[in-house]
């Protein structure tokens, strides 16, 4: 009853809802630009020293990144647990593949400078690469077929049941969001780059960030017109109770018309897709005029944007059935209880800050550069 007075539970689904996003979006503006120069290694540096300054760049900052990964995927376990289960149980395959190249991460910034060899420290320099661009390439590779709907369903005893394979989620416009995410991360990384480097990694980020910012914009906007004409939407046609409990089969839905059709019932949320594509075309124009901070913060709008856009415009979908609209997921009933998410909510509200706190406190102590000098200076170094 005390809960009750304080939150509404539909309240407190909304409220998580947006956390999820804060949480996931987080993740993408901090540990993508870690992603972004990992694949962006093999092409900036030309030799060992050169690797080394970009590596310096993201090395003592990765691991604190990575806990806005742990925090969403914990938040996705506790708040909304229908949604862990089902989108684990289908993207299982892509999940191991992304750990896999996340294993792949810390071991090569450990064990690469533990040989003076060339080859040696090449084959973890490629090891890093897949650690930046697989996990970057498969998020984009899920939010794509998340929009288009994922083959799971419910019986009358709420089991979840997956009847897709691996290879189906590899359709052509999973693969174009791929490319999406694939590109706006590397761009996000040549902006880290070019402000936290000089000389030629510098040169060599921003001249490729260019190019994968108008890659990202256009693969974006082509993504967008997809999902209008290409791509059927879903609507609820007996909406669940939105203060009731967590059942899926409780509503009725069906797949008909278009996303984007949530535009003209919500026209604020194009602010979204509008933010993406001008931040990127800001990126763009800061990597070739060499600015620094302005620019990082251009990508970090962009990313913004482009994420956000995808929650608006599904809302409030989470994740869609394909052979069982019913079974779809939405913000209304697919939350743990009033409860659970109330003390998580608690929780959130204390310890966030703090990681935030913490973090901004990080950056402030390593700001500046990473130059050759410091490199050469530091050759037994980790990094």
């Amino acid at each position: 009853m005390i809960l009750n007075q304080l939150i509404d539970f539909d309240v407190l689904r909304v409220i998580w809802w947006v956390l999820l996003g804060v949480l996931l979006t987080g993740f993408a503006l901090t540990d993508g630009f870690d992603m972004g120069v990992g694949a962006l290694l093999p092409f900036v540096g030309r030799n060992d020293v050169e690797r080394r300054v970009a590596i310096n760049t993201i090395g003592p900052v990765w691991e604190g990144n990575q806990v806005w990964f742990i925090l969403g995927g914990g938040a996705i376990f506790a708040a909304w647990p229908p949604l862990y289960s089902a989108s684990f149980s289908g993207f299982y395959l892509a999940m191991f593949a992304v750990l896999a190249a996340f294993i792949l991460r810390p071991v090569g910034f450990k064990y690469r400078s533990k040989r003076d060899s060339a080859t040696w420290r090449n084959c973890w320099d490629w090891a890093l690469f897949v650690g930046g661009a697989v996990p970057a390439l498969i998020f984009g590779v899920a939010m794509g077929n998340v929009l288009q709907g994922v083959p799971f369903r419910f019986d009358d005893d709420l089991r979840i049941f997956y009847e897709g394979t691996f290879f189906g989620l590899l359709n052509p416009f999973a693969l174009l969001a791929g490319v999406v995410s694939l590109m706006m991360l590397v761009t996000h990384g040549a902006a880290w780059l070019n402000l936290k480097t000089e000389g030629a990694v510098r040169d060599r980020a921003r001249a490729i960030g260019s190019i994968t910012s108008l890659i990202t914009i256009v693969a974006y906007i082509l993504a967008g017109v997809w999902l209008a004409k290409g791509i059927v939407g879903y609507q609820v046609t007996l909406p669940a109770v939105a203060d009731g409990p967590s059942n899926p089969l409780y509503k009725d839905a069906v797949q008909a018309g278009s996303w984007l059709s949530a535009y003209a019932v919500r026209p604020w949320i194009a602010v979204a897709p509008v933010v993406g594509i001008l931040g990127g075309l800001l990126t763009f124009l800061g990597l070739r005029a060499g600015r620094e901070v302005s620019t990082l913060l251009f990508s970090k709008l962009s990313i913004i944007g482009v994420v956000s856009s995808v929650g608006l415009t599904m809302f409030p979908f989470i994740l869609p059935s394909t052979i069982d609209p019913r079974s779809s997921l939405t913000v209304w009933d697919s939350s743990s209880s009033h409860q659970t998410l109330f003390v998580m909510l608690v929780a959130a509200v204390i310890f966030v800050p703090i990681i935030l706190a913490y973090t901004s406190w990080v950056y402030k102590v390593l700001w500046g550069k990473v130059t050759e000098a410091d490199v050469k200076a530091n050759s037994e170094s980790v990094y």
